[in-house]
């Protein structure tokens, strides 16, 4: 069983969600990444996922886009974020990571040594925004073979037969994307979420993450009671950024709002935190 799937599990039987920060690898540099990373660890969060930075981000908004363009203007590429994944286990043997990014990047470093260099990094599982379930195979097959899980986004638009091939090639845990839109955007619908992550309940056991458009703690709290894990990612980074030239400020006001998050989800008195084991 994998980390992710042994955290999933774990959070499931204690009735809680997972949360899930997103931090761009390299923003502000690579000493902080792996920082940050651990003071997210402190704050209560349950897996990680590591942005890989990539010159077109067609999935992000633009204070993702804009983290981008900061770590490669500091020469951070897909070795450099695997390093910050190798130096982070130094210190923790157990919080999942999850690299986020683009396929471009794999393919030029070749699925075989991406693979192998991925896992003996401690790398736990692999988002690639662009890659369609049609033509996943390939990697999909390797990435197993380094016992890495698969994972893959479903939106407000996936049919219903796409949804069913999207589960079938994922593992680990499906990432739903709560809305129309590139990460940071807002107004989310929870009935619409609420009936979609039905939906996707309905054709896999696999544990359903949610993210896009959540921005604090309440929104984090609301989502809680559908998702299995929420994934939060543009309003951490803007943070960063606005901090970036005060690393120290940067990890208390990361953190914080991330305690705020926790909190916020676990709080009893929210409603219907049961709800998402259910469908």
């Amino acid at each position: 069983m994998s980390r992710i799937s042994v955290r999933m599990q774990a959070c499931r039987e204690q009735g809680r969600t997972a949360l899930v920060p997103y931090v761009m690898a390299g923003d502000p540099d690579a000493q902080e990444t792996v920082a940050l990373m651990h003071a997210m660890v402190s704050a209560g969060v349950d897996m990680i996922e590591l942005g890989i930075p990539f010159s077109d981000p067609m999935a992000d908004g633009p204070v993702i886009q804009k983290a981008a363009e900061r770590a490669l203007r500091g020469g951070m590429k897909l070795r450099g974020a695997l390093d910050i994944v190798r130096r982070f286990r130094a210190g923790d043997g157990d919080t999942p990571v999850i690299l986020m990014g683009y396929l471009n990047p794999l393919e030029r470093m070749g699925y075989g040594e991406f693979a192998a260099a991925a896992g003996e990094a401690g790398v736990d599982g692999v988002l690639t925004v662009d890659l369609p379930p049609e033509e996943c195979e390939e990697l999909v097959t390797t990435l197993r073979s380094a016992d890495i899980d698969p994972i893959f986004l479903l939106s407000p638009t996936t049919t219903p037969a796409r949804m069913q091939a999207v589960c079938d090639a994922a593992s680990g845990f499906v990432y739903y994307v709560s809305l129309k839109g590139v990460t940071g955007a807002a107004s989310l619908d929870m009935a619409d979420v609420t009936e979609r992550v039905r939906q996707i309940r309905a054709v896999t056991r696999l544990p359903v993450g949610v993210g896009f458009g959540i921005s604090d703690a309440a929104a984090a709290a609301r989502m809680a009671a559908v998702a299995d894990a929420v994934v939060v990612g543009s309003a951490l980074v803007s943070r960063m950024a606005e901090h970036g030239g005060d690393p120290s400020r940067m990890r208390e006001e990361v953190a914080g709002l991330l305690r705020e998050m926790r909190q916020a989800m676990d709080n009893p008195a929210g409603p219907g935190q049961r709800a998402r084991q259910t469908g």
